[in-house]
């Protein structure tokens, strides 16, 4: 019986000199790690969809491996609106081991409401932005950590979007219509290229459309703006012009319409 009970004690003092060591080990092995994210983040455009490509890197320089990373951001508009939810995984980093990775984060303009697009296409807003990092030491001790950043700012394509006078062009285009020239001025605020298309419908005070569907190509840098010429040929009887309908197509960022503008 004396030599089961010594037996369990040196079995207890055994298992906890190993939890001892393993503690010890994994907390300085937690020192040891280096996670760096890249300077220069780019931005993709396709389908419809932003991507903002953020590199990193992490060099696990401990003892254990590190499984289950992950890296989710979510952001979300100053009212709670969400704008993306985007989370990279990798797998695994092994004990003395470094992966380059990027952390892609991605919006989809097209599939949001129609109140979230219409504030961020054409407003300057702010987003509120949350990163959090999750990770597993040894594939058992668990590891989090998380920090938000208010207030970030978004840039709107089509910011303090506007219509100029319109114009009546003289002599008359054909016997049935004139040409009139409306200019389209915005501010492209964005990180991306605004590259498509505008199509232009002019509208009555009697709710008549009396001018269009004219399609004016457009291809605006980042930071740039207009005012760019819209050419829209309008019947003689046009009566009291009311408004102009846009309709907005950039295959890959976002397609919007009608955006309806008053005409004075």
């Amino acid at each position: 019986m004396k030599w089961a009970i010594r037996a369990l004690g040196w079995t207890i003092y055994i298992l906890w000199l190993v939890v001892v060591v393993f503690t010890v080990t994994a907390v300085y092995s937690a020192t040891q790690l280096r996670i760096d994210f890249g300077e220069n983040p780019r931005t993709r455009t396709s389908g419809g969809t932003m991507t903002l490509l953020v590199p990193f890197s992490i060099d696990n320089k401990g003892f254990y491996d590190i499984s289950d990373l992950n890296i989710t951001t979510i952001v979300q508009e100053s009212n709670g609106a969400l704008v993306s939810n985007s989370s990279t995984v990798v797998p695994l980093i092994s004990s003395g081991s470094k992966v380059d990775a990027a952390h892609n984060i991605s919006i989809t303009l097209n599939k949001m409401t129609p109140a979230s697009l219409s504030r961020l296409l054409f407003n300057d807003t702010e987003f509120n932005v949350n990163m959090s990092l999750a990770l597993k030491y040894a594939h058992v001790i668990p590891f989090e950590v998380s920090t938000e950043i208010k207030n970030f700012t978004w840039g709107a394509p089509l910011c303090n979007l506007a219509l100029g006078d319109i114009q009546i062009i003289e002599p008359d285009y054909n016997t049935t219509h004139v040409r009139a020239i409306l200019p389209l001025c915005f501010e492209n605020h964005s990180v991306f290229t605004l590259n498509g298309t505008v199509r232009t419908v002019i509208v009555n005070t009697l709710d008549k459309e009396v001018g269009g569907s004219t399609t004016t190509h457009i291809n605006v840098q980042p930071e740039t703006g207009g005012p760019i010429p819209l050419t829209v040929f309008v019947s003689k009887d046009y009566g009291v012009l009311k408004e102009a309908l846009l309709y907005f197509e950039f295959p890959s960022v976002f397609s919007y319409g009608p955006k309806v503008m008053p005409i004075d």
